[in-house]
Formats: structure tokens, C-alpha cells, sequence
């Protein structure tokens, strides 16, 4: 392999941002390196997994490797004087993170602020991500435009990410939030965009994270119900984390190769090879990805 390889969805949590985390007195919140939230059961976190130096050394080969704060944290939710401490310091500790990392930027959805998207584009983040409960409903996409049109001016995507996890934790098991709340999430947020989001954002490139919960493969029962699917955008962008063959298959049957982006979800996940031939590796591993941060066409 002697192309560049851009994974767009990965998990490093600096060390300002650890230490904001354990200054907080509820969930969100790390006790130790025991995470705390509403909604899933406590999670053991492996230090290692944040330990910069440490992860940089296991992406040979990588040239781009963009973190996200976890939206299933809850922080863009918060009220703005809790969530800021913990925004600022992960602006702060992503800035510093060593190559390959960037960082996706981050935002109060609670209280959408224009200004706070702006000034995390101007320190180095590469685009701005969105928890995918924030945008539920075609009406919660017009509620958080504001923010999504800072990127579309400044000519940088969103990535659209599961927000926090609403099952009660003590009555379903570990997998349940990740298997059904987080793809239920993307499910109705790639929906609400297709309604909305492109009438209100004409030049914005969007990508959806595990492949928007295979929604677009739902496109033949859209059809079905009396909805329309007409063309491919090419604005619109899906990553792979969480799926294999099966998945990522079905997903270029609907979309083709062209919006199929690399997005491992390290260090919970580690990306799989579809099986889809040297050429479609390197679209989704290398040219799709820098469109999505770039622009241009196919």
C-alpha cells in the first residue's frame, strides 16, 4: 500500500480533557479511569488507549488520523457553563496532539453558538462534529443550522456522530446502546438531513458515521412508503466503522464507492477490509476521505 491512508473517526482523549472529566462531580464524568455516564453501565478505560505517543506509534502507515470528543459523553448537551470547561479543554488538548492526529471540533447543541464553532476551526480542527441526536428530527437540523453554516462558509465539513445512549443501563446489556440506540440515532439524522438539511446547506459536505446506521440501504422501502431517492449527493459522506463486508457491500450497492470513507473508531474498533479489491481500498481509505475534507469531485 503506497497511498496515504485518512481515517476520519478515531477516539483520543488528551490529557486536559482527562483531567476536566475527573473535576466533574456528575456524569459525565472519569472516576480514576472509570468512565461515568446516564445512560450505559460504567466502562473500565484503557489508559493506554490515551496515551498520545502511544497511539501514534500504532498508526504506521496513517496520515491522517482525526479524533472526536465521543458524543455519547453528552457534553455538546450539557448546559453551556458545564459544558464549556470540558469543550475548551479538549479544543486546547487536541490542538497538541502529536502527527497523525487532527481533531474534530466540538459545540453546545443545548445552546448553539456560532462563535465557539468559528474559534475551534481558527486553532487547526479540521471540521465540526455533530451528535446525531441533535438532529432527531428535519426541525432539529433547521435548530442547529447556525452551526453547520459556520462550515459550510469556511468550506470544512461535519461529521455526524451517535450522541448519548437513552436505554436505561441496568436493564439491557453492554452491546444494546451501540447496537440499537447509536444506529437509531444515525438512522433518523441521515433522514432529517435528506428532508432538511440540504435545502438549508446547499455547499455543505456531511459524513455519517457507521455508515449512518445503513440507512441509505433503507432507501428501497423509502421508495416503497411513497418517498423519492432520486440521486446520490455527492456532499453526503458515510464511514465504515463497525462494519465489514456484509455492510460496506450493501452500502456501495445503493451510494457506489464514491461517498465511502475510512473511519475505524480506534481504539474501540479496528477497521476491517471489505474485500472489495485494491481500487475501492484506496477510495475509501484515501481519495473519498480527502474529498471529504477537502472538496472537489470524484
Amino acid at each position: 500500500m503506497s497511498y496515504p491512508v485518512i481515517d476520519i473517526h478515531q477516539h483520543l482523549w488528551p490529557a486536559e480533557f482527562v483531567d476536566a472529566l475527573r473535576a466533574r462531580a456528575d456524569p459525565p464524568l472519569l472516576r480514576g479511569w472509570t468512565l461515568h455516564l446516564a445512560g450505559e453501565p460504567p466502562f473500565e478505560v484503557d489508559p493506554a488507549d490515551h496515551e498520545p505517543s502511544e497511539r501514534a506509534a500504532r498508526e504506521a502507515g496513517t496520515a491522517v488520523a482525526l479524533v472526536s470528543l465521543s458524543s455519547p459523553l453528552g457534553i455538546e448537551w450539557l448546559p453551556p457553563d458545564e459544558s464549556e470547561p470540558l469543550l475548551d479543554a479538549w479544543h486546547r488538548g487536541a490542538a497538541a496532539l502529536p502527527d497523525p492526529f487532527r481533531a474534530w471540533a466540538a459545540a453546545n447543541v443545548l445552546e448553539p453558538d456560532e462563535q465557539q464553532v468559528r474559534e475551534a476551526l481558527g486553532s487547526g480542527c479540521a471540521g465540526l462534529q455533530i451528535p446525531a441526536d441533535a438532529m432527531r428530527q428535519p426541525a432539529d437540523v433547521e435548530r442547529i443550522a447556525a452551526l453547520l453554516a459556520v462550515c459550510e462558509q469556511a468550506d470544512r465539513p461535519v461529521f455526524v456522530h451517535p450522541g448519548p445512549a437513552t436505554s436505561p443501563a441496568a436493564d439491557v446489556p453492554g452491546w444494546w446502546p451501540p447496537v440499537v440506540d447509536y444506529v437509531a440515532q444515525l438512522q433518523a439524522a441521515w433522514w432529517s438531513w435528506h428532508v432538511a438539511g440540504r435545502a438549508l446547506l446547499p455547499r455543505l459536505r456531511i459524513c455519517f458515521a457507521a455508515g449512518a446506521g445503513l440507512a441509505p440501504v433503507h432507501h428501497e422501502r423509502l421508495a416503497a412508503r411513497g418517498g423519492a431517492f432520486d440521486r446520490v449527493d455527492p456532499g453526503v459522506f458515510v464511514e465504515t466503522s463497525s462494519y465489514g463486508p456484509r455492510g460496506v457491500d450493501a452500502l456501495v450497492r445503493v451510494l457506489g464507492i464514491d461517498p465511502v470513507v475510512l473511519g475505524s473508531d480506534r481504539p474501540y474498533a479496528e477497521p476491517v477490509d471489505p474485500g472489495l479489491g485494491e481500487a475501492a481500498a484506496r477510495a475509501i481509505r484515501c481519495s473519498n476521505p480527502r474529498r471529504l475534507l477537502e472538496g472537489g469531485t470524484p
